[in-house]
């Protein structure tokens, strides 16, 4: 998804779409949005989703550059992506 923003592939559009076609995925960005930052634990309490099925959604936010991550210690934080694609932007808006 590197170079110019205003031009995305057809595969990554619908990575990001299939990342957003999911009532979890959309909740994380939503708590997100609101939190700004916070960790996999924080996340599923929030959602109240399990600690791995939170990773994996987390997963899928990540590979579709929505979500950024950041390790520290033993604990993962995400935060929504400072740089993501121009499709991400209206949802996000929106939530």
């Amino acid at each position: 998804m590197a170079g110019n923003k205003a031009s995305i592939s057809e595969k990554d559009f619908e990575r990001i779409m299939k990342a957003f076609a999911n009532r979890r995925r959309l909740a994380i960005l939503r708590f997100l949005k609101t939190e700004k930052e916070a960790s996999v634990g924080d996340i599923a309490e929030e959602i109240k989703l399990s600690f791995k099925a939170t990773s994996k959604h987390l997963g899928v936010l990540s590979a579709a550059g929505i979500v950024d991550r950041e390790q520290r210690s033993l604990q993962m934080f995400y935060r929504i992506s400072s740089d993501y694609p121009p499709p991400v932007h209206a949802v996000i808006s929106i939530l």
